[in-house]
């Protein structure tokens, strides 16, 4: 079925469907994203129209992929229904097709819908949010602002006989440069034997490179310096596993970051969560379009939206809400990350198929 005429001709329809409706959504996100981004930003000193339309830009793909689970239920009941209604499946049925041969022409789009999301939207919108980060990071260093979207962890090391203590407001380059810095020195009785105000931190191979430096040591006059040198032992590589987002981590790229951060001890429970939940992506998606199907193949010819949509808005809350659920169980370590991703798509998946088979097959 998938490959004959007909088969080919509901491919394409849902192809079709799917590009206007991931097109539409993406103008929505675009315009909201870009009102809500001028309100929050047009404050700071480097903001630039140009620059709002470019970190909104930036950010599209990701909010995009994290809706294409709701799209495709309106992909499918959309597709579904401008069929019922142009006779074209009251014709399908009549040659005796089964409702398993010509809704598989729509599974194989919303699979290859997933596939185009993990391998595509994924990417880019992981690097986007990775440069929109950076960007308003920018800005607000730009404008000396108190306030940061990003919090850094006061960071503890041993150098040698020293005990230092480093904080920061922001970061950039996953952590390898910090800004706003300052750093207190202990010696080996607790006590602290100078304190350093820097304007950035730049983690170099063995020590951590000030710059702008004011210097306090009890006792005598504050020394300002162009740069200064602070020993460490910390890793690059901890640094940016330690403090990488789940979100700015490319699909091909989270198995790495997994091991290199289980290596190191970091909790990787974050990164397995979106890595699983990336996974099963495709096979989320041919669940929400047995389900889209279970809405929308009964025929009629005018009265069949109300209850349609009610039913695709319903659907897609409930998705919506499991979803957040899921990943923040899973993220935070109550639930294995395997477990929490994978039971709501079996469970969606057994639903549209158990559903389907009552409503076809009695």
């Amino acid at each position: 079925m998938i490959f004959s005429t007909l088969g080919r001709y509901f491919f394409k329809r849902y192809i079709s469907t799917a590009f206007w409706f991931l097109l539409g959504v993406s103008a929505i996100i675009f315009l909201a994203d870009f009102s809500e981004t001028s309100r929050r930003l047009s404050g700071l000193n480097g903001y630039s129209l140009y620059g709002a339309l470019a970190m909104t830009a930036l950010r599209v793909p990701q909010i995009l992929q994290q809706a294409i689970p709701t799209l495709s239920l309106f992909i499918g009941m959309t597709v579904l229904i401008a069929l019922n209604r142009r006779y074209e499946l009251v014709v399908t049925r009549a040659a005796g097709i089964s409702v398993w041969q010509f809704v598989a022409p729509f599974i194989v789009g919303s699979f290859l819908l997933g596939l185009f999301t993990l391998f595509v939207v994924n990417p880019i919108g992981a690097w986007g949010q990775r440069e929109s980060i950076s960007l308003e990071t920018t800005w607000r260093q730009a404008s000396n602002k108190s306030k940061s979207s990003k919090f850094v962890p006061w960071i503890r090391q041993l150098s040698g006989d020293e005990d230092v203590i480093i904080g920061a407001k922001t970061y950039r380059e996953s952590g390898t440069e910090l800004l706003d810095v300052v750093v207190f020195h202990f010696d080996k009785d607790d006590v602290i034997i100078m304190r350093q105000d820097a304007k950035t931190a730049k983690l170099e191979d063995g020590y951590w490179l000030l710059n702008d430096v004011l210097e306090n040591r009890p006792g005598e006059i504050p020394t300002r310096l162009e740069t200064a040198q602070v020993k460490t032992n910390l890793r690059r590589e901890y640094l940016q596993e330690s403090l990488a987002q789940p979100e700015t981590v490319a699909f091909l790229g989270l198995s790495r970051k997994i091991e290199i951060g289980k290596s190191f001890g970091i909790s990787t429970k974050a990164l397995e969560t979106q890595f699983h939940s990336l996974l099963s992506l495709p096979l989320l998606l041919v669940a929400m379009t047995m389900i889209a199907a279970t809405v929308s193949l009964k025929f009629s010819r005018f009265a069949q939206s109300r209850s349609m949509i009610l039913g695709g808005i319903v659907s897609g809350f409930v998705l919506y809400v499991v979803s957040v659920l899921v990943k923040a169980f899973g993220s935070s370590g109550a639930i294995p990350p395997f477990v929490a991703v994978w039971i709501p798509v079996v469970v969606a998946t057994a639903l549209g198929a158990t559903i389907l088979l009552h409503q076809e097959d009695g």
